[in-house]
């Protein structure tokens, strides 16, 4: 009974789709890698090489141009989600078992792959500081709000915006750990995910019912992750440039963020922008 609880649990259901995923290989961003490559179409070589010591921020490039940098990084990313999710379409029904968890752990994975691009070219730290295959709390949190904010919910909104500042009156190189695993954020951090995992099963739902056709499955598998990819990738985006992050900042140092105890305004919009998001059965939109 209780492993079962655990399962139907929406907020457990979601974390272990989150930590699945990032264990997928090709998910976890080299932010050194990428910043280098994403800006070398823009920036001299001494822009670049202070955006991977402190920030892109810190470094002076300027927001239209880490804007163009993330331009680019969502268009290749929801052309490879869109391009595997219609392959994964193309056997129908008899495969479903195999295709759908597949579609999904890939479909995250591209999620927390542009995720984690975004958040570099918005000058936040590292997210994955070390080796290790395992999600540290931190991170699983910050991961789990920029999802939230990509599905549309406010409260991950207030939370994302809380931490950021969190990071940038600081000028720090880590996650504010405390905040996040025990603070502040981290009851809206549980609640997103219980929401997350809600709004999960919904997807699934559709993209199950869109692949028992072959060939056509195919295709209304890939618009659908279309649809939907691409717009929430535009919103974390809009969301992460508007941040204090995103300005001049001093140099940064190795320093544990302190978690300022104030009110974080949370309210239960997590219904009201994520119509724009959620593909329900028989009409497909994009916000």
């Amino acid at each position: 009974m209780a492993t079962s609880k655990v399962i139907e649990n929406p907020e457990s259901r979601f974390s272990a789709v989150l930590v699945g995923a990032a264990k997928l290989p090709g998910v976890r961003i080299n932010r050194e890698a990428y910043l280098r490559k994403a800006l070398a179409r823009y920036c001299s070589e001494d822009e670049i090489r202070r955006a991977i010591e402190e920030s892109p921020a810190a470094a002076g490039i300027p927001l239209e141009v880490l804007n163009k940098a993330a331009n680019d990084s969502i268009g290749y990313e929801t052309t490879k989600a869109s391009a595997l999710s219609a392959a994964a379409g193309i056997p129908g029904f008899v495969a479903l078992p195999a295709t759908v968890p597949a579609d999904a752990a890939q479909y995250f994975g591209h999620m927390l792959r542009i995720a984690q691009k975004l958040a570099y070219l918005y000058s936040w730290p590292d997210l994955f500081s070390d080796d290790s295959d395992d999600l540290d709390d931190a991170t699983k949190g910050v991961l789990t709000l920029f999802v939230g904010v990509m599905f549309g919910t406010q409260s991950a909104n207030a939370a994302v915006g809380k931490v950021a500042g969190m990071i940038s009156k600081q000028v720090a190189k880590k996650l504010p750990q405390k905040a996040l695993t025990q603070g502040v954020i981290y009851p809206i951090v549980k609640k997103v995910a219980g929401y997350l995992g809600v709004q999960m099963t919904k997807q699934t739902f559709a993209k199950t019912v869109a692949k028992a056709i072959p060939v056509v499955g195919a295709v209304v598998s890939g618009g659908l992750t279309l649809a939907t990819y691409l717009p929430m990738a535009k919103r974390l985006k809009r969301h992460l440039s508007s941040l204090e992050l995103t300005k001049p900042t001093h140099r940064v140092v190795n320093v544990e963020v302190v978690e300022v105890h104030e009110p974080l305004a949370t309210d239960h919009a997590e219904q009201h922008d994520a119509r724009d998001t959620v593909i329900e059965l028989g009409n497909p939109h994009s916000s």
